[in-house]
């Protein structure tokens, strides 16, 4: 019997109606001061043991502290107006109201960092961290001050990693960087996006992810996926120069999508976060569905370097959706492992 196969997700999960509106990618939060505070570690310790009690390996936090997996990060920065909102189409394809770069930008000390500590003291599992990746970051504002995506993209790559630095001395076993705008940008993915990823993850000695979807399960990116026809080969561009990088893992769509899976073989030796779940959508796979995707991805690389997940996070959906599904993701792996 080969190793267990060792499961996650992407990050996000949806927050209870008591912490936060409801529907909502950017969720408004129903509490203030110590009452939040206290009610997103509540919201924590519950994403936590929803997670175990599914049966995944690496957990996270589920973002319950987070209104915005980007935005979030952001607006903790100095030189950056959070209430001075823009709105600007973003991944091009939705607009979005976003923060406003205004001076230099720097981060006057960690922003998820004490999420991390609570929540390794919460399990003995592995766990996750997700940050933005840079470029993300930058086609997730308004620059008022710089006038440069690739020069900004450069210095929030730099404070990036004085943020996952503090995180793995908090005892982060995996950080993760959010870059659905490989997905986008692909010219500039080998121009400086993957730079600016290496300044990221400099001198990092725990795993490094990136991860690279086609979007939440929201309107406009389900209309966006059905106009990139019968084949989806973005990943051909970017996954070439990931290859060539200090990154350890790739996180990656591939449940109900239109990826073909030889795109794996451009991966070289990295391991793979494999989207087995389809955040598109509320029908739960089933445990044998999760597992032939699975094997299929095995036909590309060996069992030891695939890491069975979600396709991107689950905020949007119910929170009993997302919690049978995370049962399915386990229960399917658990189904290959034990067949191998």
């Amino acid at each position: 019997m080969s190793p267990s196969l060792q499961t996650t997700i992407a990050g996000s999960l949806p927050k209870p109606g008591w912490l936060a509106t409801r529907d909502q990618l950017w969720a408004g939060w129903l509490h203030e001061g110590e009452a939040l505070a206290e009610a997103k570690r509540d919201a924590v310790r519950i994403a936590v043991l929803d997670q175990e009690l599914a049966g995944l390996n690496i957990v996270t936090d589920g973002e319950q502290t987070r209104q915005h997996f980007v935005t979030t990060f952001i607006e903790a920065l100095d030189g950056v107006d959070a209430v001075n909102r823009a709105t600007v189409m973003i991944r091009r394809r939705y607009d979005a109201s976003v923060p406003r770069v205004v001076g230099e930008v720097s981060r006057p000390g960690g922003v998820f960092v004490e999420d991390a500590r609570f929540l390794r003291t919460i399990t003995d599992r592995k766990i996750k961290v997700q940050l933005p990746g840079p470029m993300t970051m930058v086609d997730t504002l308004q620059d008022d001050h710089y006038g440069d995506r690739e020069k900004l993209a450069m210095i929030f790559a730099g404070i990036l990693n004085e943020e996952a630095r503090d995180l793995e001395e908090a005892g982060v076993d995996v950080i993760q960087f959010d870059e659905p705008a490989f997905n986008v940008f692909l010219d500039e993915v080998a121009g400086w996006g993957i730079e600016a990823l290496e300044a990221a993850i400099s001198g990092l000695g725990m795993t490094t992810a990136v991860h690279i979807c086609y979007g939440y399960g929201v309107e406009a990116n389900i209309v966006w996926k059905q106009g990139l026809g019968p084949e989806w080969r973005q990943y051909e561009r970017t996954f070439p120069v990931l290859a060539e990088s200090s990154i350890d893992q790739v996180s990656l769509e591939i449940a109900g999508s239109n990826v073909p899976l030889e795109v794996l073989d451009l991966l070289g030796e990295k391991s793979v976060q494999a989207g087995v779940i389809d955040v598109a959508t509320d029908r739960v796979e089933s445990p044998g569905e999760v597992a032939a995707i699975i094997a299929a991805v095995a036909d590309h690389l060996p069992l030891q370097r695939i890491y069975p997940s979600t396709n991107c996070g689950m905020v949007p959906l119910t929170r009993p959706v997302a919690a049978a599904k995370m049962s399915a993701l386990a229960r399917g792996a658990a189904l290959v492992s034990s067949a191998r």
